[in-house]
């Protein structure tokens, strides 16, 4: 099972998140400030990161471009309850996995993850 971060700023989501995901036997982090999911990442490297678009401080596509320049070779799934073209393109040309638009049924967001994490795993 993979190592997998979670960036919500909706706590409730993250906990919901983390236990469908704990779950299915995966390791789960969940940050609802960007700061602190930077922070964290200085000393882990996930399998799997899920980030919400819109946040407090540094937001998700902030986050997803700190990764990548740090090399970081997560694969990465977007969720946003805000979708655009130009937020999805941002996320798309750093390589993420899929975008995925709140609210997330719980069977497409095990699906999406373990599609995700079959391409390392």
């Amino acid at each position: 099972m993979g190592l997998i971060m979670v960036l919500d700023d909706e706590q409730d989501s993250c906990r919901l998140i983390q236990r469908i995901l704990s779950g299915s036997g995966h390791e789960v982090q969940t940050f609802t400030d960007g700061n602190e999911a930077l922070h964290w990442l200085e000393g882990h490297e996930p399998d799997l990161a899920i980030l919400d678009i819109k946040l407090r401080g540094p937001d998700g596509i902030q986050v997803l471009e700190h990764m990548r320049r740090r090399n970081c070779r997560a694969k990465v799934l977007m969720i946003t309850g805000h979708p655009s073209v130009e937020t999805a393109q941002r996320a798309f040309q750093h390589g993420i996995e899929d975008y995925m638009v709140k609210p997330i049924e719980i069977d497409e967001l095990e699906e999406r993850v373990n599609r995700a994490l079959r391409l390392i795993l």
